[in-house]
């Protein structure tokens, strides 16, 4: 009975939204007083979002979020460069979209820069001398020392921030949920995190993060989206330029699902009843009017006549210009020939070597021509209204329609060659709708399933729940039913629906018969990564040696790659280079001078007298 109240179709259209620009906040009075308030920024790599670390239900959720992109124009100024939701709609700019990632790791410290100034300025905040707010930033599991290194010499040195915490937005997400569930602050888990360019495996042991265990799967959001548009530009290569990648995430959000059991899955769709009742008509926008389809003999004469009118008016606006030319030419060579006539002769000679001519007869050839062209187009001005014969195809400025082209290029062309047919005829019509609507069926479940196997796109790497099981087996049976007990899942691709089910149905195949695992999801996963950096700072309020808190003092003695680490941070590990200890130069002297004198001992041992006494002087001449 449930399938029978369906529809027998599904029809949805794309919403295609466009982002409206972000509006500039006045800086809150709260956040300033008594101390200035941290800034939080979660720094992802599909999205940024930015907002306060203030109590209050004004300051409760993000300010900002917007698409972690920019555009500028090859030779445009800075401050011609469109951030985030200045950039109305991406696809006509998809060409000259630039990200600070590489992945999920930032590179471009100069968008960087650009996305700063966004978000201080949009929040209110002056950063022309210094920032005096502290910044709450999120970073990539085991981030690069040197990309520590440069984003804390942007903040220290370009903004002058008093104190700056780096965390991990996948850790930010777990501390904030478990602390939803009211679960001890000593927590041990291990969280699933998957974004928009790649995906983490992170094992939280006593309330810290395993660096050595945790692992990285290259595939995300955004390969997801690649392979579902080069699936459905094979399936329907008529409409290749429609299938954009902002539709392709429009349809990853909003119509695609995680199939619990995938082959079993696939079985289903072979049903042609499934299939029907399953399948997403997704409506490409088209024009209703059909190419060579019936129009009325009014119309058309209606539009010759306004086409005729058109050309009429482009063709008496170029004999104009065209006379225009040709007089002022005339004039110079009247003048031209004035000189002669004042006997100017050096003056005149002159003229004509510059005019490219011989004699004063070819001067008298071109003033009689030229004479003649003007009079001939001043006659065609004013008989214009009576010349609307012949109208050449040259002159055409604007492109015709296809079913008037032909009538145009010949005004003798007779209209009613063919039978018109009688209105009340009725005629088959193409269905343009349906010729414009993508049919969704399997690609619902195909995409999100290369989170598992990325074998589908030609992927040589391990899904993410057998990275899951290798993880697990690098610990002891103990430790491995802790973490399994709090598997939690993050992140905005995670959003599909039976994500949970998919990962708690493979848990189940991995772990021992009656083993226990519990698999939570987070409550809003793509957002929860910066109420969790919110809830941290209000929890630590920075301080001169904070937890967590790196201060000036400790960039400046401790370096740009310094990390303060604290519950929901990377682990600190310095890079000690040893730097070989560099001789002074009397040393190096003394040994060289021994080391020749040894050699050249070893070699005048088996000379002569004579070679001998030679060696000994090369022996002082180099020490």
């Amino acid at each position: 009975m449930a399938s029978k109240e369906r529809p027998v179709c599904q029809i949805f259209s794309f919403q295609d939204c466009k982002t409206s620009p972000d509006p500039v906040f006045e800086l809150p009075a709260q956040c300033l007083v008594p101390t200035p308030a941290p800034i939080v920024v979660d720094n992802g790599s599909f999205q940024t979002r930015a907002g306060w670390a203030a109590r209050g239900p004004d300051f409760a959720s993000p300010r900002l979020l917007f698409r972690s992109v920019a555009a500028r124009s090859r030779g445009a100024a800075r401050s011609e460069t469109q951030i985030g939701n200045d950039i109305p709609n991406l696809e006509p700019l998809r060409w000259l979209l630039k990200s600070q990632f590489d992945r999920n790791v930032v590179v471009n410290f100069e968008i960087q820069e650009l996305i700063f100034d966004y978000v201080f300025t949009h929040l209110g905040v002056s950063s022309e001398g210094s920032i005096e707010h502290p910044i709450v930033l999120t970073e990539a599991p085991c981030n690069l020392l040197h990309c520590r290194q440069m984003m804390s010499e942007l903040l220290f040195e370009c903004y002058h921030v008093p104190h700056v915490s780096y965390g991990v937005d996948g850790l930010y997400s777990f501390y904030h949920n478990n602390a939803q569930r009211s679960i001890h602050p000593a927590h041990t888990g291990i969280v699933l995190s998957s974004g928009y360019h790649c995906s983490h495996i992170l094992p939280v042991i006593n309330g810290r993060l395993d660096a050595m265990n945790c692992k990285r799967v290259n595939v995300a959001g955004s390969q997801a989206a690649s392979y579902l548009q080069r699936l459905l530009q094979l399936k329907y290569p008529g409409h290749l330029a429609a299938i954009t990648l902002s539709r392709m995430e429009e349809l990853l959000h909003e119509h695609s699902y995680t199939a619990v059991d995938y082959y079993e899955e696939l079985e289903k769709w072979r049903s042609p009843e499934f299939y029907e009742r399953e399948v997403h008509r997704m409506q490409l926008p088209f024009s209703g009017k059909v190419p060579g389809g019936c129009v009325s003999v009014e119309e058309r004469q209606e539009r010759r006549a306004q086409q005729l009118r058109r050309l009429q008016e482009i063709n008496a606006r170029r004999r104009e210009e065209k006379l225009q030319q040709d007089q002022e030419r005339l004039d110079r060579l009247m003048a031209v020939q004035e000189l002669l006539d004042d006997g100017l002769l050096d003056q005149f000679h002159k003229s004509l070597v510059q005019l490219n001519m011989d004699s004063a007869e070819e001067l008298q050839s071109y003033i009689n021509k030229l004479q003649l062209a003007v009079d001939q187009g001043r006659q065609k001005l004013l008989h214009s209204d009576g010349a609307e014969g012949k109208i050449e195809v040259s002159e055409l400025e604007q492109p015709m329609d296809e079913a008037d082209g032909v009538a145009l290029m010949d005004p003798d062309f007779p209209e009613d060659t063919l039978p018109e047919k009688p209105a009340n005829v009725v005629q088959p019509m193409f269905n343009m709708a349906e010729y414009h609507q993508l049919f969704v069926g399997t690609e619902r479940l195909r995409c999100p399933e290369i989170l598992f196997q990325p074998s589908l796109t030609g992927e040589d790497q391990m899904g993410l729940m057998e990275t899951l099981q290798y993880v697990l087996a690098r610990y002891t049976p103990e430790q491995q039913e802790a973490l399994v007990s709090n598997v939690f899942l993050t992140g905005g691709n995670m959003q599909y629906p039976g994500m949970r089910e998919r990962v708690e149905r493979e848990l189940l195949a991995m772990r021992p018969f009656q083993s226990h695992f519990k698999v939570t999801m987070a409550l809003q996963p793509a957002l929860d990564a910066w109420y969790g950096a919110r809830q941290w700072a209000l929890e630590h309020p920075p301080a001169a040696a904070a937890e967590g808190w790196i201060s000036r003092q400790d960039y400046e003695e401790k370096g740009g790659e310094y990390l303060s680490e604290h519950s929901a941070s990377n682990v600190f590990i310095p890079m000690k280079l040893a730097k070989p200890a560099r001789p002074t130069e009397p040393s190096i002297t003394t040994q060289t001078s021994a080391a020749s004198s040894a050699n050249i001992s070893m070699v005048t041992s088996a000379l002569t007298p004579s070679c001998a006494a030679v060696g000994s002087e090369v022996s002082v001449g180099t020490s």
